[in-house]
């Protein structure tokens, strides 16, 4: 294992070109100050990812949670130096696990995305925001009579029909319009028990009256978000829309707050830690939310890393209305191995 580790870390210093002591690292400010219950500044206690510390956090973790969007890949690009960075993680004897908020994909459909970018990545690695809905349905004894409208896309559908639901909607109802007209009576089905609402690009006005008919009308039907993200990075140059504005609009209707199966609800972790058997101590979160990933890290007990390649920039993180802090921070995945490979070649 040691001699595969090796190789891989020779060929990360065969691309390595500025992870010097002038690196962006080196550069980042200070952590912001933050404002304590009697009105004084303390600082925070995020630190910037530099070589020491990132030995250290590779030492003391046996299994790595990455989101993806704006931390593996932007839309269908990936970020550069993620490969290397996985590989040498995995020769190191390290667990990679992938949890992504975004419910577009079901497992099936994520781990051809990852082998379409040229990453090496197994559907049992993959824990999505889809996955959880159904899985949450699962757990609670779902009736098997009972129907699900779904306001999202294939991926959470495919995770349902996989778990043995019925399901209406999806891109299907995008079709759909309505006409507000005199005497127009909507019509749903009595026997939906579970409305789950989650990315949808195909949303429209009837998927929203279907979705509040069902939770205002239906006796017991549950209200159900994937996740409450504001945006994300849908494509690689631009932040778009993301899951949270779909399910304000039904919070809006219904006058009702959903239960939130993905990050940072740690719903997920019971799954991580059926499968993996490891310690939360000896996990790291890394991800590019502050509000999502390194809470959800922070939840669960894991150590979290927040990386500047996505949503979240250093004048976030350092704004003083931020109270949720991560243990380090860097500008991409490939500076765990980069910057701890560095401190092992200057012994």
């Amino acid at each position: 294992m040691f001699a595969t580790r090796t190789a891989a870390l020779r060929s990360l210093r065969a691309r390595r070109s500025s992870l010097t002591s002038h690196s962006f690292l080196s550069s980042l400010p200070p952590p912001a100050a933050m404002t304590t219950a009697n009105g004084t500044k303390s600082p925070s206690t995020s630190q910037p990812l530099l070589p020491q510390a990132a030995q250290s956090l590779v030492d003391s973790v046996d299994a790595f949670l990455f989101d993806c969007d704006g931390v593996i890949w932007k839309g269908d690009k990936l970020i550069e130096g993620v490969p290397h960075a996985l590989q040498a993680l995995r020769s190191s004897g390290k667990k990679l696990v992938f949890v992504t908020n975004n419910s577009t994909k079901s497992r099936k459909q994520y781990a051809r995305k990852f082998t379409s970018l040229g990453l090496d990545v197994s559907e049992e690695e993959i824990f999505s925001s889809s996955f959880a809905a159904a899985m949450f349905l699962k757990l609670r004894n779902f009736p098997r009579e009972k129907k699900v409208y779904v306001i999202g896309e294939e991926g959470i559908l495919e995770e349902l029909k996989q778990a043995g639901f019925s399901c209406l909607g999806g891109p299907e109802d995008g079709k759909k319009k309505v006409e507000l007209k005199t005497n127009f009576w909507f019509e749903h089905d009595k026997s939906v028990g579970a409305v789950v609402v989650g990315l949808d690009q195909y949303i429209n006005y009837y998927k929203l009256q279907y979705a509040t008919l069902c939770i205002r009308e239906n006796p017991g039907c549950l209200f159900i978000a994937t996740n409450r993200d504001a945006v994300g990075h849908m494509t690689d140059l631009q932040e778009w829309p993301g899951a949270g504005c779909m399910v304000a609009a039904v919070c809006g209707s219904t006058q009702k707050e959903p239960i939130v199966v993905g990050k940072p609800s740690t719903f997920l972790m019971d799954f991580l830690l059926e499968r993996f058997q490891i310690d939360t101590t000896r996990m790291c979160m890394v991800g590019d939310r502050l509000d999502t990933d390194i809470l959800f890290g922070k939840n669960a007990g894991c150590k979290t890393l927040l990386v500047l390649s996505g949503v979240t920039t250093m004048s976030d993180l350092q704004d003083p209305s931020n109270e949720i802090h991560p243990d380090y921070y860097a500008s991409s995945v490939s500076d765990v191995v980069d910057l701890s490979d560095s401190l092992t070649k200057g012994q």
